[in-house]
């Protein structure tokens, strides 16, 4: 059976970036053939704040849209988070899908696709890798770092990454490919 990866389109504010990236990133990832790839996108959920009566760990949860939700995290082996940075820190969407659940991130490894200003989003990888691990998920320490994605659209506004991030994304899928076959164990 092969590896399930869901790339994870984590902002979701009007005229965003991120679908473009994560579209890039989903074509760099079925080219090398690690996983079989997947695209979800944060806005398409529409999680509130959020809202459940019960402790994640639980399992029980009362909202459709926590349970599509469940439904939908569950199915993977792995993750790649495509993130801007606000303020320095993830998007207050990632955090709240983070924060949905529990135990069907357990045991799973993740990835970054960061995209800012000069920094390239690293703040925010930086910041969330601390989140996941309280969700006993392995951060790789290899990432995808995007400086300036607006400058790296071509003439569709098509993202076009360059080698760098081409290279990053193979050390990274490579790397998690070898924990997600590992953590299978543990799940």
């Amino acid at each position: 059976m092969s590896l399930k990866l869901q790339i994870i389109i984590c902002s979701t504010r009007p005229g965003r970036v991120g679908p473009k990236i994560a579209r890039w990133f989903h074509d760099v990832a079925s080219e090398l053939g690690y996983f079989e790839t997947e695209l979800v996108d944060l806005a398409d959920f529409n999680l509130p704040v959020y809202d459940e009566p019960n402790h994640p760990r639980m399992q029980q949860y009362q909202h459709d849209h926590t349970k599509t939700w469940a439904a939908t995290v569950a199915k993977a082996d792995a993750y790649v988070f495509v993130t801007p940075e606000y303020n320095f820190g993830p998007p207050p969407a990632l955090v709240n899908a983070l924060n949905y659940l529990y135990n069907e991130w357990n045991y799973k490894p993740c990835g970054f696709v960061s995209y800012g200003g000069v920094s390239g989003g690293l703040r925010s990888a930086q910041s969330a890798k601390q989140l996941v691990t309280t969700l006993k998920m392995m951060p790789m320490v290899e990432g995808v770092m995007v400086q300036m994605p607006w400058e790296l659209l071509d003439d569709a506004q098509h993202f076009a990454g360059a080698e760098v991030h081409k290279q990053s994304a193979k050390a990274m899928l490579e790397e998690m490919a070898k924990w997600a076959d590992a953590l299978k164990v543990m799940r």
